[in-house]
C-alpha cells in the first residue's frame, strides 16, 4: 500500500474535436497540478493539505469552472462554492455564495477548523472570510470575457448549462465565439501510505443558474465525501448527484456491502445516476484509484506511489 492521488477538471459532453489550444491548456494544468501533488505526497504532507493545495491551483486557472474561471449566474455575477473533508475524523467544511474570495476551498477548510459549524454561505461566509483575513478581490476579478460570452449563449438558448455543454445554434443569431460551456468543476482526492484520506471540490456552478442556487459540490455526501474507506469528489449535473447522494453511496457500498472501490463506483455511476450526468474520482484507504464517468468525457489525472500516472479526457 502506498499513496495515491486523483484530480479532475469536470465531466460532461466534451467533444472529441475540442480545439487543441483548449485541450492543451487544461491538460497542461492537470499535469502541473499532478506534479505538485506527487511532490507534496513524497514530502509527507497530509492528504488534507494536498487536496487543498491542488484545488487552490485549479481555482487559480481560468480554464476551469472554479475560482478565477467561475461561470456566471443569470444576473451576471459569480457565486462560488467548495467543500473539503478529512476522512480520518470525518471533519468537513463547506461554503457557498462566495463573490470575492480567491480560494473557496481554503475558506471551507477554515470553516472546518475555526468554527463549530460545517457550512457557511453567502454574506455570512463572506464576513467570515474578512474576519479570517483570507485573500479577497473585487468580484469583477472573476468575471472573464469568456464567461460573459458563455452566459450570453446560454441566455440566447434559454438554458441553464452544466459543465461542457455543447453550443446550441440560435436561429437568426450570429455564433458566439467561445460561447459554449466548455469549462468544468474541479476536485482532488488523496490517500497517504498510512491510509489517511481527504477530498476537496470547488465550482462556480451552472452557467445562467438562478441566483442562490446551490449544487452538489458543497453538500457533504453528495459531491464530496471522505471517511476511513474512501475519498470521493464528483462532477456533473449537481441536481442528479444530490438526488443520488453519490459520494456517500460509494462509501456506504464499501462499508456495508464490502464492495471494492471499483465495484462501488461502477455501481453508482451505472445504476444510481442517469447516463450523461455524472463523473467522479475516488481513492481507497488501500491505495486504489478510480475515475469513472457516464458522460462523454472527464478531464482527469491520477498517480500512485508505484509510478503509475494517467492524464486523460475520454
Amino acid at each position: 500500500m502506498g499513496w495515491a492521488i486523483a484530480l479532475h477538471g469536470g465531466a460532461g459532453d466534451i467533444p472529441r474535436d475540442l480545439p487543441p489550444e483548449l485541450r492543451q491548456l487544461r491538460e497542461s494544468c492537470l499535469r502541473r497540478c499532478l506534479d505538485i501533488a506527487i511532490d507534496a505526497l513524497n514530502s509527507h504532507k497530509s492528504p488534507l493539505d494536498v487536496v487543498e493545495l491542488v484545488v487552490r491551483e485549479l481555482e487559480n486557472d481560468p480554464h476551469f469552472n472554479a475560482g478565477r474561471g467561475s461561470v456566471l449566474t443569470n444576473n451576471g455575477t459569480v457565486e462560488m462554492e467548495a467543500c473539503i473533508m478529512d476522512g480520518s475524523r470525518k471533519n468537513c467544511g463547506a461554503v457557498s455564495g462566495l463573490t470575492t474570495v480567491v480560494n473557496a476551498v481554503s475558506l471551507a477548510r477554515l470553516v472546518m477548523e475555526k468554527t463549530p459549524h460545517i457550512y457557511l454561505a453567502f454574506e455570512g461566509a463572506e464576513a467570515f472570510a474578512r474576519e479570517q483575513g483570507v485573500e479577497t478581490v473585487d468580484s469583477s476579478h472573476f468575471i472573464t470575457p469568456q464567461n460573459i460570452e458563455r452566459l450570453k449563449q446560454a441566455k440566447a438558448a434559454n438554458s441553464v448549462q452544466v459543465d461542457y455543454t455543447q453550443p446550441i445554434p440560435i436561429v437568426d443569431e450570429p455564433p458566439v465565439p467561445n460561447g459554449d460551456s466548455q469549462i468544468g468543476t474541479v476536485g482532488c482526492v488523496a490517500v497517504d501510505s498510512a491510509g489517511n484520506l481527504a477530498a476537496a471540490t470547488s465550482t462556480g456552478g451552472l452557467v445562467n443558474k438562478m441566483v442562490g442556487r446551490i449544487g452538489d459540490t458543497p453538500l457533504v455526501g453528495a459531491g464530496t465525501y471522505a471517511n476511513k474507506f474512501c475519498a470521493v469528489s464528483c462532477t456533473g449535473k449537481g441536481e442528479e448527484i444530490i438526488r443520488a447522494t453519490v459520494a456517500r453511496d460509494v462509501a456506504a457500498l464499501m462499508e456495508y456491502k464490502g464492495l471494492t472501490l471499483k465495484e462501488a463506483t461502477d455501481y453508482v455511476i451505472k445504476e444510481s445516476t442517469p447516463k450523461g450526468t455524472t463523473g467522479l474520482i475516488a481513492v481507497s484507504a488501500t491505495g486504489e484509484v478510480v475515475t469513472p464517468f457516464n458522460t462523454t468525457g472527464m478531464f482527469r489525472a491520477c498517480a500512485t506511489q508505484d509510478g503509475k500516472t494517467e492524464i486523460a479526457i475520454w
